[in-house]
This record gives structure tokens, sequence and C-alpha cells, in this order.
């Protein structure tokens, strides 16, 4: 039988509830630029009634269940965040590790629905088993973006150039030829690239700002409700301003959670604030650093592995960042001046959209010395300009409505839940 026709897309002012609880199963991988962006639509889910299961490696079942989600455990093949190196260079050291590991995972996954499949499937964009599940299940499928999704002529302006080598090369050939037959096997006819990147729906956990070309994204299929934050406190602290930094301008630099290895950056960063009286700088080195490797910590430097980001952001009054998804929607919901020093993957581009909107300056890490970051920083804190731009993307990011509209767009995608389903068989 045909699931009944979803209900009506939330609104500002109307919820689209359904008739009763669902099963809503979340499909992820253990990296946290993947799992933070939609850990508090998982929680607003499940305090609305529903009863989420959450497939991911078991390093981040903890995280998962503090939501209220039940974490369901898989095995995977990825590098995890301890060795960002095993990622290779080239495209293909990108794409490989993820087909692999998806022909692997789908028969985990598979019996570990067994008998209780959801009534909807949530996906992070890196997660190919999860579409393969929902088409053998007959559900729906929507994925929770962490990051730019594809607008009307991607394919056409950066998808082939970028691939054409790879599809020429005798390991992109082999690449492409086990995709195809994996989603042969599983009765998927998609093209591959298409399977990747053109999901059925999306909701898009960043701000439209920093979506390039946001014109032409096809709003019937993505829909962006900007930062999805709640209260962080009960699982991640919080940063309380030391005495000694009372009046004082604060600065947090923070490169994420995975290419940290940045002794030399955090000098340069010691070395431009340290001996500035009107700053305090907050300074998060991550894993990989060891605070031995800085050198002498002026008084007004406070150097941690890790701090509470958001909490750190909401107080200050400048941000060096990776630009990383999160932590660039986070100064943009927060209204904080960043000077941007990307370090990989979309961070570049987020960067320049950064740049491009007047709220940052994108500084290569290879011009990261001290002279040029604390010049970019007083420059951007300094002017007027800056400020009034940020007031206005900060506030188009929250009229995006966040983690209660994203909750409110899942919802309005669940099936009836009285209407049998086929389930397809592999």
């Amino acid at each position: 039988m045909t699931p009944a026709k979803p209900a009506t897309p939330a609104t500002a002012t109307t919820r689209a509830t359904p008739a009763k609880p669902a099963h809503i199963a979340m499909f992820s991988i253990a990296a946290h630029g993947h799992v933070n962006p939609s850990i508090e639509v998982i929680r607003e889910l499940v305090a609305r009634g529903h009863r989420v299961s959450y497939a991911i490696p078991a390093s981040f079942a903890e995280k998962v269940a503090e939501t209220g989600a039940t974490p369901v455990i898989w095995s995977s093949t990825l590098p995890t965040e301890e060795e960002p190196e095993a990622w290779g260079t080239e495209l293909i050291d990108h794409l490989e590790p993820f087909l692999k590991d998806a022909v692997q995972a789908l028969p985990q996954l598979a019996a570990a629905f067994e008998g209780d499949e959801p009534d909807l499937v949530l996906h992070d964009i890196t997660s190919y088993p999860a579409r393969v599940l929902a088409h053998r299940w007959g559900v729906p499928a929507v994925s929770l973006s962490p990051n730019l999704v594809a607008w009307t002529g991607y394919e056409e302006e950066v998808g082939v150039p970028m691939t054409a080598d790879l599809r020429a090369s005798e390991r992109g050939k082999a690449y492409y030829a086990r995709f195809r037959a994996w989603l042969d096997e599983n009765g998927i006819d998609e093209d591959c690239d298409r399977f990747v990147g053109r999901p059925r729906r999306s909701v898009v956990l960043i701000p439209r700002a920093l979506q390039p070309h946001a014109d032409r994204v096809d709003e019937s299929v993505h829909s962006f409700v900007g930062a999805c934050q709640g209260d962080r406190s009960a699982t991640q602290g919080t940063w309380n301003r030391p005495a000694a930094a009372a009046g004082k301008k604060v600065l947090l630099v923070s490169l994420g959670s995975a290419f940290t290895r940045q002794p030399a950056f955090y000098r340069a960063c010691v070395e431009a604030f340290g001996d500035l009286p009107d700053w305090h700088v907050v300074l998060q080195i991550g894993k990989f650093t060891d605070e031995g490797e800085l050198g002498e910590i002026p008084a007004n430097v406070e150097v941690h592995r890790w701090v509470p980001q958001l909490d750190v952001l909401r107080r200050a009054d400048a941000f060096i960042t990776h630009a990383g998804a999160g932590g660039s929607q986070e100064g943009l919901a927060t209204g904080t001046p960043m000077v941007a020093v990307p370090q990989a993957v979309d961070q570049f581009g987020n960067a320049d959209m950064l740049q491009g909107l007047g709220v940052a300056r994108h500084v290569p890490m290879d011009e990261a010395d001290a002279k040029t970051l604390r010049e970019a920083v007083l420059a951007l804190v300094a002017d007027p300009e800056v400020a009034a731009r940020l007031a206005v993307v900060r506030a188009g990011t929250a009229a995006e409505g966040g983690t209660r509209r994203a909750a409110d767009l899942i919802e309005a995608e669940l099936p009836a839940l009285s209407v049998a389903r086929p389930i397809v068989r592999p």
C-alpha cells in the first residue's frame, strides 16, 4: 500500500504533529563534525515523544545516549579523528574509504534493525547504507546535512571538472565500478555521484548565508534551518571569565577537533595577543599538541585541550577558527567577528563565504604569523560595518528556525503510521 501523503511542512506558527510517536532511525559516522550539528535535533525529537534509534560507532555512543536516543552500535573501517593523516591527500583517498565502509556496514545495520524497522530514516551525508536501507524498508529518507549542498548546475560547474581525471584513471574506474555494482546489488539504479550528492529530501543544518549559490538551491528538496543549538552545559560544562579578565575583550582560538597538530600556529597566537593588556585569550589546542611546545604562556592566555566553544563565543569579541561548518555557524549565530584559518575539505570554501559576507578575514595557514593575526583581529573588531553586517546575518540565521523547525520538517516527512509497508528484500 502507498503511505498517506505527509502533513504540510511546518511554518513558524504551525507544528506538523504525527498521529502518534514514531520510530525514527538516524545514521552517522564517528566524527564530531557530522554528529554535533544534528545532536540537538535528535534531542528535540526524543522530547517530542518519538523513539529514536541512532546508528553510530561505539566511540560516540555516550554522546548519543545523552540525547535520550538509543545507540545502535556498528563497527566502522573509516579512519578516526585520532589519525587525520590516514585520509590521504588525493580525491580518491577521500572517496574510497566511504564506499568500503558502506559495503561492510550494510549487513551489520540491516541485522541490527531486523524486526524493528523504523518509520523514517535520517542520515548524515556520509551514510550511504542509510539510503539503501530506507529503499529496502520502503520508508522515507531525510538527509541532515552539516555543510553545503548541491545547487542547480553544481554537477556541470564543480562535479564533472572535479572528477574528470578520477574517472579516467584506473583507480577511479575501479572505484566507480565497485560503487555501481553495490547499488545494482541493492536495487538502486541512480548514478553514483547523484546517489551521494542528491538526496530526496534534506534538512540543511547551516545558515543559508554559508551556502554558495543559495539562490540556485532547490528549496523543495533542501530546507535551511541554521544553527541547531541548545543548552549544552550539562554535557559540555561552561566557561567562566577569570577575575583577571574583567573588562577585557575575549578572543577564542580553536582549530576544531581533528587538524590540531599546529604548535607553531598556537605559538603565533600567543605571541600576537600575549602582550595586549586589553585582551584575554582562550586557546584550545586539541589532543595532538603538547602545551610544553608553546613556550612561556602569558598571564592573559588560558590554554585548554577542549573548551565549551559555544559558551565561550557567547561572551567573545573575536574568534580565530578553522572555519569548519560548526564553528562558522556558531560564530554567525553569536555575532562574533572571525579570522578564518582553514585546514581541510570544506573549510576553505567556508572561509571564503565568511569573508564574502564581510564578517571575517580568510588567512591561509602559511600566512598566519603573529603580526597578520593581530592586525586581522584588531581591524575586524574596530570596524563598525563588520558589527552591522554580523547583526544582519545573526538575525537572518535566528529566523531560519533552528532546532524546532528542523524537528517540524522531519515530522512532516513521517508517513501515516497505521499503513503497512512492504519490505524489499535484496
